[in-house]
């Protein structure tokens, strides 16, 4: 169904037709131009059919407004034959249809299927399977490649690589994972100068032999970030040790079969395996300090960081997810997500095999994402840690996990506090400023939420939002609503006429005041001021 809005005062043509038979929806009804634009901001209808004669704004001017804010609605124009010639005119607002007065109800459907059927074949159009799998087939490749770079930067969540290698067709699903680094060699000085201009062609060749091979032997994918080649084993096997060595016998054929045909060098990093694909960003960067030893050990080779540093199998780390997940909890969490958060954050730490100082970086890592909320949220941090504390000072004074974690929690929900009473106390205070200048202002005619906007200096979409929160009116109702007090007050205190009244709160059009007026306050102002008067 499509939503259809019927802008004309006749009422007949309007409700003699069962439009849901002929694929519309029929929305509120509109006999002038001004009340259709309010219509059409809360209903967002696919067609409008407007007479071209009407009160207050003539069914152009509306186009024009339609045309404008919602490019994609159809009009439909009713027109005298005296103005189809003016009508025609308006080429620029490309009207869809035009229905010649009179009309019969028979001829209007017509035209309204007629333009069904275009808003059909416009849909089809833009869901025509066989153009979006092509568009996808040609985006394949990228798409693979940001999905790959964001797995080894840690961005993504289990779900999301879950989800995303299956829509990519990549098949990261195992027991072991483990990262490698491939890198070109520095060559010598002449060879440099030959290579130079074709080091892209040659990053590529080094990627296609390494992809064959792993292809060949089945071990992950293979992928370029930057000037490298990253390789990512995807194992069946849990055992650590068979991983590795069947990493290093694919990372040494790549070697050698990239001297042989190519005639230069690579030197491989290899990181630590890890058993949940959502580590691999930290088995990346181990193989990339593992290439950091390439100037001691020399190039050519394949370098495994459990050679050249001593470290635990099951290393604690804080990567950017959790880093997000905290910050984002702190900001705009609630008590319940804090907790589990940090709960998360601590689960499993007693039972690792996990060094005392790799617990310290830990702790100060999460330290430093809590500071670097508080500052960027401009939070008191006496108000928060206590009057003159040192917050590393007071990290490292308790005696066991379960105090830490509880201290950590306490700071959390404090930031939390402090960073949601500060964004009340803003929002209370825009909506303050924009209530005083609305009533500073609503005399202008031409007040509007884009001018309080400007005046407040933000945007309209997030003024709406908060203004709705706060007041639990649109702008437009508050408006309304202030405009329709001071004209009751005019009309109890004054002998105005509703002219000039009308003028007084923003009004250039008395009869759609007066129109206006008795929509909200359910009499005309003279009703209104001669039952005040009489009370009086």
């Amino acid at each position: 169904m499509y939503k259809l809005l019927l802008v004309d005062d006749e009422e007949d043509v309007r409700d003699e037709v069962d439009w849901s038979l002929y694929g519309f929806q029929a929305v509120e009804k509109a006999d002038n131009g001004i009340d259709a634009l309010e219509i059409i901001e809360r209903s967002l209808p696919d067609v409008v059919v407007t007479d071209i004669k009407m009160p207050f704004m003539d069914g152009l001017e509306l186009s024009e407004i339609i045309r404008e804010k919602y490019p994609h609605t159809k009009i439909i124009i009713l027109t005298g034959f005296d103005e189809f010639e003016y009508a025609q005119k308006a080429v620029h607002l490309h009207i869809d249809e035009y229905v010649l007065k009179p009309f019969s109800a028979q001829e209007l459907i017509e035209v309204l299927v007629k333009v069904k059927d275009k808003i059909d074949q416009e849909i089809a159009q833009k869901e025509d399977i066989q153009t979006l799998k092509e568009q996808y087939r040609k985006s394949l490749p990228i798409l693979r490649e940001n999905f790959l770079t964001s797995l080894i930067n840690g961005r993504l969540t289990p779900q999301q690589i879950q989800d995303k290698s299956y829509y990519y067709g990549l098949q990261l699903l195992g027991k072991g994972y483990l990262a490698s680094v491939i890198r070109m060699d520095a060559q010598t000085t002449q060879s440099s100068l030959m290579n130079a201009s074709n080091k892209e062609l040659q990053g590529f060749a080094v990627f296609n032999i390494t992809e064959e091979i792993v292809d060949k032997h089945g071990l992950g994918v293979a992928f370029v970030y930057h000037e490298d080649v990253i390789l990512l084993t995807v194992s069946d096997e849990g055992d650590r040790e068979a991983i590795m060595y069947t990493t290093i016998q694919v990372l040494n054929e790549i070697r050698q079969s990239i001297e042989k045909h190519l005639k230069t060098t690579v030197t491989i990093g290899m990181g630590t395996v890890e058993h949940e694909a959502v580590r691999l960003s930290h088995s990346y960067e181990d193989a990339r300090q593992a290439l950091d030893y390439r100037p001691i050990l020399g190039n050519n080779r394949v370098i495994c960081i459990d050679d050249v540093e001593k470290r635990f199998n099951d290393q604690l780390r804080f990567d950017e997810n959790k880093a997000h997940s905290l910050i984002l909890g702190i900001k705009i969490g609630t008590a319940e997500e804090i907790t589990v958060i940090v709960e998360a954050l601590f689960a499993g730490i007693a039972d690792r095999n996990i060094s005392f100082k790799d617990y310290q970086i830990y702790l100060l890592e999460m330290m430093t994402t809590i500071l670097k909320a508080a500052k960027d949220a401009n939070v008191d941090l006496d108000t928060v840690f206590g009057m003159n504390s040192m917050p590393l000072a007071q990290l490292y004074q308790f005696t066991n996990l379960s105090e830490t974690k509880s201290w950590f929690l306490h700071i959390c929900m404090r930031m939390m506090e402090q960073i949601s009473s500060a964004r009340q106390s803003t929002y209370t205070h825009l909506v303050n400023k924009a209530i005083h200048y609305t009533k500073e202002h609503y005399a202008e005619s031409d007040i509007s939420i884009q001018k309080v906007c400007d005046h407040l200096h933000i945007s309209a979409g997030y003024f709406s939002s908060i203004f709705k929160k706060e007041t639990k009116l649109t702008f437009v109702t508050y408006l309304l609503q202030v405009r329709m007090e001071a004209a009751k007050e005019l009309l109890r205190t004054t002998d105005l006429r509703a002219l000039d009244i009308a003028e007084k709160v923003g009004y250039a059009d008395a009869n759609y005041f007066s129109h206006s007026f008795r929509k909200f306050v359910g009499q005309s102002p003279k009703e209104y001021r001669n039952v005040a008067g009489a009370a009086g």
